[in-house]
Parts: C-alpha cells; structure tokens; sequence
C-alpha cells in the first residue's frame, strides 16, 4: 500500500550527527577511491552492463531480471535497502544518454559495501531503492537515442507501444514508489540560461500537473533539487541549469508524477575540457546528497528557492568551435572571397569514435561562444571540396594570406600544403599556427 505523504515524513526519523556530517566534498573523495565503473560510459554496452552486476550479486546485492528489450536484451533491476520509503531510480531509456548507469552502478556497490557505517546503515533501514540501468539496452548496443522500433520511449508513457515504456509503467504500478528520479543526458552545447555557460547538471522537479499545480510530493522534490544544487556548488557553481518544466502527456516524468510518485528529473551535460567519469563523479554526489537529506530530514529546512531561482535551459547561445575572422575561399564557386565567423558543432558519439562535425553558422557571430575559438584574420579559410555552406562537414585547410596560391590547382592540398588542417574537430596540422583565443 502507497504510504501518505506525512507517514513518509514520520518514517525519516531525525539521524545521527554522524549523518549529518556527511558533505558534497566527502562523497565525492569516497567515489575517487571506492567507484567501480572502470569504462567512460559512453563506451558501456549491454554486456559490459551484466558485467558490473555480477559484480553486484557477487557482494549480496538482489539483482534481477524484469523484462526483455525489441532484440530480447534483459532489463535488470537491482535493490538495496530495507526502509519503507521506496525509491525508484531508471537511466538510460535513451539509448545515447549513458552517464547515470555508471553512476548508479557506482552508488549501489559503495552503499552495499560500506553497511558498516553509521550514516549507510541509517540509509539501509529507512529507504528502499530500487534502480533499473539501462532501460534501453538495444539503444545503448546501437548508441541512438531510441529503440529498435525508432520510438522516442520518453514519448511513449501514454501508448505505451514499447516493451520498455511498457516495463517501465509495470514496475511503477506495481511498487507504487514515493519518490522517483528519471536519469538522462542533454546536448554538451546546453546553455545556462542565456549566458556562455554549459549546463553540466540540469534538475527539474516535475509537477505532473497540466497547469503546474503543485503539491506535498512536488514542494519535496523541489527541495531534494535544491540539495543537489548545495551539493553541486561545490564542483560546477554556474553550471547548474533548471529544465525546461513543460507538461507533456507523452513524457514518462510527467505521467509517472500524475500516477502518483513525484519525479525528479536530472540532465547530465558537459563541462569542456572535463571527462566523462568527472560527470559520473557529480551524479554521485548528487544522488547520495539528496537521499541522505530525505533520511535526516535536513531537505526539510532547505530553501526550495534556491532550486527556483535557477535559469532555465537554453540553446543556441554555443558552439564547440569558432574560426574568427576567416577569409573564406569558395573555389568550388564563382563567389568573391569575404570574411566571416564560422561556427562549427560535433555530433555525439561514443568516446572511442571519431565525432562527425558539422558547419552551423557563418557570418558575424560576435555575440555567440564557442567552446573554442580561433583567430583566423591572417588565414584564409578553405572549405572541403571548396565550397562552405550550412550543414557541410567542417574540416578546413588554411593557408597564410601572405602565401600565393593557384586556388585552381586541381589537388590543391597536396600541391600546395596548407599551413594547418582542421578535421574531425581537431588540428591534424598546425595546432599552434593560428592563435587560440579561448
């Protein structure tokens, strides 16, 4: 039977001063020295999955198969606790959104492994977490965003023509959790409202209401989310973003909210120049901030503006790379050189692959950012099969404008070799030729 909202709050007893002790900085030391996820996540396929819950039963955990993908891949669900406050976790229903199923393997072995400890034991006996990784194994073998049919399976809560939607709605309906958090991750380029700033993490405490009403459950959330941001501060202060809290009837968070369990949804992006186990680190820390504040009752003295107050999502404000200043150079096309910015984004891949990029933008792009930026003013720009336009591939040769070319030399790369190349977003000559201005 679903507990009441105020037998939920009576159920988490105030805890120990040595729950209360635990900090941001110190879950974040423990994952250093005790994570187990070993592979970046963007390379964790189906098996390597199965390997990591071995390793869980292997030290007592109850691991279990629930349900079977389009291509039959088990769906495992894994359970830790004994308290009567249920807590149901999912990551992964995107095939290519793979940071919270390190995370949650990483969150589940150190709670079962440090039971010796007060403040984990604390956890043990007032919640019962039950968390279901990789919710899309087919997604995750093929790293697209959907399923085997090519159904978005974050669209399908009110069809509910997948396996895994379908799955996904059984479980909730037949535990009937109090609190569940939907795991996900966005495009690296999300910005913090409309400023340059990648949103690293990105919450939304989720309403399930059609006109926004909220209520016990949502005001918690709310709070909870406000704990993950005091947390979070500690590592990406102004890399913290609020998403975007629209109501859809499709969605599996706003559907799961109206059932009946409040949904917090967290977006893990990218901070440039970090790696993807440092985003495994801060869902860590997130997760274990946020359930240790349920347990010792401090979420309920947390100001739930300061979740409120975040920005909202934004796009379009970044791009992964700007050359500045270019002269470009059609010699595919009777078209006068000229200068312009140019704007190029990568498309997301596995770690181990090569990331297509793509030209996005051309012209005076003084008022966007890019995650890199070159200055290109002494430089003429030629584009790949000499001809630059939006959504050609962006790699580009560069010539010195004090050198003189014959632009209409037939193999003009190799007759002429360029004084930097850039391909696949990187420089595979002349990295240091042209000036780096961020």
């Amino acid at each position: 039977m679903k507990i009441s909202h105020a037998l939920f709050a009576l159920l988490l007893l105030p805890m120990s001063i040595q729950t209360n002790a635990q900090t941001a900085r110190q879950f974040a030391e423990m994952w250093d020295k005790q994570h187990v996820s070993r592979i970046l996540p963007s390379q964790v396929r189906h098996r390597d999955l199965q390997k990591y819950l071995e390793e869980l039963k292997s030290i007592s955990l109850k691991v279990e198969e629930v349900g079977r993908s389009n291509a039959s891949r088990e769906i495992y669900q894994v359970e830790w606790g004994r308290g009567a406050v249920k807590i149901f976790m999912w990551s992964q229903m995107h095939g290519d959104e793979p940071t919270a199923t390190s995370a949650l393997v990483d969150m589940l072995m150190f709670l079962q492994k440090n039971r010796d400890k007060t403040w984990v034991r604390e956890l043990e006996n007032s919640l019962t977490i039950r968390a279901v990784p990789m919710l899309n194994p087919d997604g995750a073998e093929l790293y697209q965003r959907r399923n085997l049919q090519f159904i978005d399976i974050n669209r399908d809560a009110r069809a509910l023509e997948t396996p895994e939607g379908s799955l996904l709605k059984k479980l909730r309906d037949q535990w009937q959790p109090d609190l569940g958090f939907n795991l996900h991750n966005q495009n690296s380029l999300t910005t913090v409202g409309k400023t340059n700033k990648q949103a690293t993490i990105s919450l939304l405490a989720v309403s399930g209401d059609p006109s926004g009403k909220s209520n016990a459950g949502h005001l918690r959330s709310r709070r909870l989310c406000a704990v993950m941001v005091s947390a979070l501060e500690n590592f990406i202060k102004g890399n913290i973003g609020r998403y975007d809290d629209s109501y859809n009837p499709r969605a599996f968070g706003d559907m799961i909210s109206a059932w009946g369990t409040p949904v917090i949804l967290v977006e893990t992006g990218a901070l440039h120049n970090r790696d993807e186990m440092f985003l495994v680190k801060l869902n860590f820390v997130a997760y274990l901030s946020a359930l240790k504040s349920l347990v010792d009752k401090s979420e309920q003295k947390v100001d739930p503006n300061l979740y409120d107050a975040l920005p909202f999502n934004d796009t379009g404000n970044l791009y992964n790379t700007i050359f500045r200043r270019a002269k470009i150079l059609n010699y595919a096309e009777s078209i006068e050189p000229f200068t312009a910015d140019v704007a190029i984004n990568a498309e997301r891949r596995r770690a181990s692959e090569t990331a297509p990029t793509f030209v996005q933008d051309i012209g005076d792009l003084g008022i966007y950012t890019g995650l890199d930026e070159y200055d290109t003013s002494d430089f003429y720009l030629i584009p790949k099969n000499g001809l630059l336009k939006i959504g050609t591939s962006g790699e580009f040769l560069f010539y010195k404008k004090t050198r003189k070319i014959d632009w209409k030399t037939k193999d003009l790369e190799k007759t002429f070799p360029p004084d930097a190349i850039f391909r696949q977003g990187r420089w595979e000559k002349g990295a240091r030729a042209l000036p780096k201005t961020k």
